[in-house]
This record gives structure tokens, sequence and C-alpha cells, in this order.
């Protein structure tokens, strides 16, 4: 499939690692103009510079997404930067696996309220460009796990609102749609981390996989390209696994 995204205008959340990175730059490589919010300056910057030598116009911004008025702040900065936005990416996660209190807060805050805030805010913008949304879950949503409670109830629900997305934009042009992605792999990430902190489950996710390895950000930012794309342009209000089958192996 080639893609091209000459002239579109993408807004990702979570943009400055991994999964997000991987998406900016997908979009930036086929063509578009990037904005991406993140906490950490750091890799905030050191992406914004990698998208930059692409030759697009880049945006970034330190974004507290659980802030509800830093994120309106946030969405109307990208999209006077980009000149209005085609695409919204909701990709910031705080990736909370425990069942305190502190978990719950933060998943909901981040994983599903940021969602809701940032579409909210960017729905003028998209309206105007008859644009789309990609929302990033997890297949942790799909069945219940002790080892997840929080992540992954929260997740569920972020796929069971991309439906709802998709049925209150659809009128408006906007599609709606949601990746959950498997155990993905990368530098400075939690299965990297996890390979020495916790070895055992490593092992265990590596051996469930029916493509024997973890996945790449790249494979998830390749099928969120898709979705945003005119070749998913008949796809709208659906949750799509990227997880090497993960799911069948058990």
């Amino acid at each position: 499939m080639q893609f091209d995204f000459t002239g579109k205008r993408v807004v990702v959340g979570g943009g400055s690692r991994g999964i997000g990175r991987s998406i900016a730059l997908g979009f930036a490589e086929h063509g578009a103009d990037i904005s991406i919010c993140a906490r950490g300056a750091e890799a905030l910057a050191a992406t914004k510079a990698e998208i930059a030598r692409l030759g697009h116009k880049t945006h970034a911004a330190q974004c507290d997404v659980a802030d509800s008025a830093a994120v309106a702040r946030y969405i109307a900065e990208a999209a006077a930067a980009l000149g209005g936005i085609d695409v919204l990416v909701n990709n910031a996660s705080a990736l909370a696996r425990g069942d305190d209190e502190a978990s719950w807060e933060s998943s909901l805050d981040i994983d599903l309220l940021a969602p809701v805030r940032a579409s909210r805010a960017a729905q003028p913008f998209l309206e105007q460009s008859r644009g789309s949304i990609v929302n990033i879950a997890s297949i942790s949503g799909y069945r219940p796990s002790k080892r997840t409670p929080a992540y992954g109830t929260v997740k569920a629900a972020l796929m069971y609102y991309t439906g709802v997305q998709a049925g209150l934009l659809g009128r408006k042009g906007i599609r709606v749609n949601c990746i959950a992605p498997g155990s993905i792999e990368f530098s400075g990430g939690t299965w990297e981390r996890r390979k020495t902190e916790d070895p055992g489950l490593y092992q265990a996710v590596h051996k469930s996989i029916l493509f024997g390895r973890l996945g790449r950000p790249e494979e998830v930012a390749n099928v969120v390209l898709f979705l945003a794309s005119p070749l998913g342009g008949w796809v709208t209000g659906q949750t799509i696994a990227v997880d090497g089958g993960q799911m069948l192996g058990g």
C-alpha cells in the first residue's frame, strides 16, 4: 500500500516515544505535517527533531493530558501551528497496572478521559476537514486479567467509546476507529524492562505469541496509517487487534 498524506495535518497525543513516535514518524514519512505532545521534554524534543529532518511542518508541546484545560490549549495551539487538523491519534497512556486508587485515577484520566477531551477540542477542525480519529487501546481490553485490572478495564471502555464516537460523529463526516496492540517491544519500553526485571513473565508472553516474537511499534503505526487514509475510508467504529496472534495463542 502506498500512503500519501501530503498536506494533511496530524496530531498525535503521547507522540514522543514507542508507538506514538512511530505513528508520528510514519505520517511524516508519507508527507504529513505533525504535532506531537507528551510530558517528557527530552524525548519530545528528540522526536520533534526527527520529524523536522523529514522536511515537514512540525509542532511539539509539553502537555499533561490529565489536565482538561491543558488538552484544550494544546489542541488549539496544534491546529494554529498546522493550519487545521485532519487526523487525531489518541495514544497517551498512564500504563498503570495496579488495582490501587492511584492506578484507577490515572488510567481513567489519561487512557480514557484524555481521548474524550482531545476529541471534543479537535472536533470543529475535524468537521472542517472531514477527518478521522484513531484511538490506541490494548488487547488487555478484550478479556479480564488479574494482572492489569485498571489498565484493562479502561482500555475496554476506550474500545466501547470508539463505537460511541463513530456513531455521534459519522453524520459530521468524521470516522473513528481504534487499534488494540498486543505486547510491543521498543528501547526504553515496558517489555524491554521486563526482559530483565521479570524474565518469567517476558518468556511466557513471548511463547504465547503465534509469530514467535513481540511486536514492533511501526507495525502498529502501519495500521493507524491505513485507517486514517482513503484506503480505510469505509471503516468506522471498529477496533482492530494488532498482536501477531497473541490472543489466539492464549
